[in-house]
């Protein structure tokens, strides 16, 4: 297994690990919080991210911050776990692990996965079970966070398995990365700053307009989908939580999802492959689910949960912005695809706190149910990157389109 080194420049290393620690700042500034000497900053790697994890263990050291490295169970001892654990040892909560979340102040997250498919033999009834125990960890983070003591990103690094499943070579992958992240760029930095400053604007005009909209209407060759954006929303993105992330993004309210979703590329989530992931919802929930691979599986992360078949997110990604234009076998970079028509995301599962217009502590338990917040221990991003019409049904009767042809309308 090639490890950071061997794939990346000493350049774009120190870049990536710039752009990374930009990142995990903005994401904490977003409610005018920084970060302060002897906050503690969790950073869980893969071994073959570990050359990336050293330069991020620098920086933070240098900033005065506690860094928290832990290296990440490699795929072998995942599919054990998984292969032998009882009902007991799945909600098994390791002692400590509840007291390090609620002291977490930055968390930066390293994927470099030997295996995209290894749990693919695991019942997913194990793996659900799995997913709503841990379910505790994301909530405390989410609960630090909307009171501006968290902040977080993350970044997928190639490995031999996913340039494999990308269909490119391990040199062809790397390079797509340093393209998409611009670590070959003569301030990777301050060219991050420049697109987020670019795209303020584009919120702007989309959350000016949010008020007078009743729904979005999307249209492809294999999708016809009413999306709900509900009361108190605003579109957000491009606030440091994913490097890459090109995307503008809102969680609507889930109860108006109206008809066909369908995902052309095909996402890999739990050691498993699933494709051809179709999604017809119905008051919204997603009352008919199929997929040309792996249906039992989909079904299985469905309904996992109450909220698991209703949407927490919908996304687009205007061409502009994004460089990745191939498939790259990970929903991190496949999220934010550009290529000829940019890309549509919907996720079904968790919806975002931060997506809501108003003061975060307005945003208790009982008003996001009273909003139409989803709430569920999934979160899935299926993409589909057809050209698309993303029509504003504003709520005097009138339409706008906002995106067609990969772009924004502004």
């Amino acid at each position: 297994m090639k490890i950071t080194e061997q794939l990346f420049t000493e350049e774009e290393l120190n870049n990536f690990a710039d752009v990374l620690i930009w990142g995990l700042k903005t994401a904490r500034g977003t409610n005018g919080n920084k970060f302060r000497r002897r906050e503690n900053v969790y950073v869980p790697y893969d071994l073959a991210a570990m050359d990336l994890a050293t330069h991020i263990q620098v920086r933070l050291l240098e900033l005065g911050l506690n860094p928290i490295m832990r290296a990440m169970s490699p795929c072998g001892m995942e599919h054990n776990f998984f292969t032998l654990a009882n009902r007991n040892q799945l909600i098994f909560r390791a002692p400590g692990s509840e007291e390090l979340f609620r002291n977490l102040h930055g968390y930066i997250g390293l994927r470099a996965p030997e295996s995209l498919t290894h749990l693919k033999d695991i019942d997913s009834g194990k793996l659900a079970k799995f997913a709503v125990a841990n379910k505790y960890r994301h909530e405390i983070l989410d609960e630090r966070e909307e009171k501006g003591l968290f902040g977080w990103t993350l970044t997928f690094l190639p490995t031999e398995a996913t340039a494999e499943a990308a269909g490119l070579s391990v040199e062809e992958f790397t390079r797509q990365v340093v393209k998409a992240c611009f670590l070959d760029h003569p301030d990777p930095v301050g060219h991050w700053g420049t697109l987020k400053k670019e795209s303020n604007e584009l919120k702007k005009w989309l959350n000016a307009m949010l008020p007078n909209i009743s729904s979005f209407h999307v249209e492809s060759a294999n999708v016809d989908l009413t999306v709900t954006p509900g009361e108190k929303r605003k579109f957000v993105g491009f606030d440091g939580c994913n490097i890459p992330s090109f995307e503008l993004f809102i969680s609507p309210d889930w109860r108006g999802t109206e008809g066909v979703y369908y995902a052309d590329q095909p996402s890999f989530r739990s050691g498993h492959r699933a494709s051809g992931i179709r999604l017809e919802f119905a008051k919204g929930s997603a009352v008919k689910i199929e997929a040309e691979e792996d249906e039992e599986f989909v079904k299985g992360q469905l309904t996992m949960d109450k909220g698991a078949n209703k949407l927490g997110e919908f996304s687009l990604t205007d061409i502009r912005f994004s460089q990745i234009d191939k498939f790259m076998a990970n929903t991190l970079f496949d999220e934010n695809f550009g290529g000829e028509y940019g890309n549509c995301h919907v996720a079904t599962g968790a919806s975002y706190a931060d997506t809501f217009a108003g003061e975060p502590e307005e945003l208790t338990k009982d008003m996001k149910t009273k909003l139409g917040f989803n709430d569920s221990a999934l979160h899935w991003d299926l993409v589909n990157t057809e050209n698309k019409t993303v029509t504003a049904r504003m709520k005097d009767g009138g339409r706008t389109v906002i995106y067609d042809q990969g772009m924004f309308k502004h």
